[in-house]
């Protein structure tokens, strides 16, 4: 399917690019979330009139994640865990737990969605992790794993 992009995405294209996806990527979270456009011969009248508009407010989220990048870029947030005593946890950490206790630390607010982890973290160390605030902007936090003792 082909969609017109209504805001940068990452790995996909920019705005007002014409990209093919697969129907489903499309339909259940481009079209959904109001990320893209199908492309028609309507579609593509209405895209031309909001361009404009369009990116103005692409450029206020961009703003908006340049000002997070400078409150929380290199923090580094402390999750005690109960830890063996080879070094492993009991289970993994979640997204959610990284997403709180920057909230606890930075008083800024994380959605689950934006930290991107490469492999679950299961041992005691220090983990970098990339935050994405907007397609363009990426902040990279630390976060340690202690133990509770």
């Amino acid at each position: 399917m082909e969609v017109i992009l209504l805001e940068n995405i990452k790995k996909l294209g920019t705005i007002g690019q014409k990209v093919k996806v697969a129907n489903g990527y499309a339909r259940n979270f481009l079209l959904k979330k109001n990320k893209a456009l199908l492309t028609t011969k309507e579609n593509l009248e209405y895209f031309e009139k909001k361009k404009d508009e369009i990116q103005k407010k692409n450029e206020q989220e961009k703003q908006k994640a340049i000002e997070t990048l400078k409150k929380i870029n290199s923090l580094k947030v402390t999750l005690k865990k109960e830890i063996m005593e080879n070094g492993n946890l009991y289970g993994s950490v979640t997204v959610k737990e990284i997403c709180a206790e920057i909230i606890n630390v930075s008083k800024v607010e994380i959605k689950p969605e934006q930290i991107e982890i490469k492999k679950q973290i299961k041992a005691k160390g220090d983990y970098k992790l990339t935050v994405n605030l907007h397609a363009e902007v990426q902040a990279q936090i630390i976060v340690e794993i202690a133990s509770k003792e």
